[in-house]
């Protein structure tokens, strides 16, 4: 038999969720997100107002300031501002990159930056992963950390990294056991909470990189950067599993956005049509 039940309204779980965002794209239409096109500029109000308002601190725990809410509330939030005819690619990593920082990181790290990230005053948007010369094979990464006393030293490269210019943290996977030293494929990177207002500067450079869809995306050049061996989240040379974490959520929180673009598009082609 065939369902008829089929249609493009939004989903019925979280109405109360649904109707809050709405209402705030409510507030960005059309108009500010062409201008922000043609000026390739950052919707930096409309992420502070996301932020004000709680959104982007859906999936810290309430005991760091945060909702509390579950991955499925995150979906939902992000497939409503789509849906609204709006775009959450500026911001919508500060939602899936702190699964690694939730997951695996210190509780001093969790004390020290994810009440700031709730409240808005830090900004963890930027997640340093691909490189120019790997592909999509992530363990082939060459950006590496050379542990030096209680530091290490960061040299290498990465590509596409977005809203790097606009984040005060990034997480950024180098390799701290050679290659040749590892016996599990996927063993031997390691992830760093790097604090990009102190490493800008002085040892790393951010360069825009155009792209014919306005992302916010960089490249990033790592020249001797030293930063503190307590800036790792979770186990040294486990960083390949731990940001697993954090792109799992990826996937299905952009693929919620999909939905979302879907349904607007559909409403608006279904309009124009008729």
């Amino acid at each position: 038999m065939t369902d008829t039940s089929i249609t493009m309204d939004l989903g019925r779980d979280y109405p109360e969720i649904r109707e809050a965002v709405a209402r705030v794209c409510e507030g960005f239409p059309g108009e500010y997100w062409r201008r922000l096109e043609d000026d390739r500029a950052y919707p930096e109000e409309f992420v502070a107002t996301l932020t004000r308002e709680g959104w982007l601190a859906a999936l810290i725990p309430t005991e760091y300031g945060g909702s509390g809410l579950p991955l499925r509330a995150a979906a939902v939030i992000l497939e409503t501002i789509h849906a609204s005819g709006c775009n959450a690619g500026a911001c919508h990593a500060q939602m899936y990159v702190m699964g690694t920082l939730l997951r695996h990181g210190s509780e001093a790290q969790k004390q020290r930056y994810l009440p700031a990230i709730a409240a808005g005053e830090l900004r963890l948007q930027a997640f340093g992963v691909t490189e120019p010369s790997t592909g999509s094979d992530t363990t082939q990464i060459k950006t590496r950390a050379v542990r030096d006393g209680d530091h290490f030293i960061i040299d290498g490269q990465k590509l596409w990294t977005s809203r790097a210019l606009q984040s005060d943290l990034m997480l950024l996977l180098a390799r701290t056991t050679p290659v040749d030293e590892i016996t599990k494929r996927g063993n031997g990177l390691s992830v760093f909470l790097v604090d990009l207002a102190k490493a800008v500067g002085n040892g790393v450079e951010i360069r825009p990189v155009d792209a014919m869809i306005n992302h916010n995306t960089t490249e990033i050049f790592i020249d001797n950067l030293k930063v503190p061996a307590d800036s790792i989240v979770g186990e040294e040379g486990k960083g390949f599993w731990h940001i697993l974490d954090g792109m799992n959520a990826e996937r299905i929180l952009i693929a919620a956005e999909a939905l979302g673009d879907s349904r607007w598009f559909t409403a608006k082609a279904s309009a124009y049509a008729t």
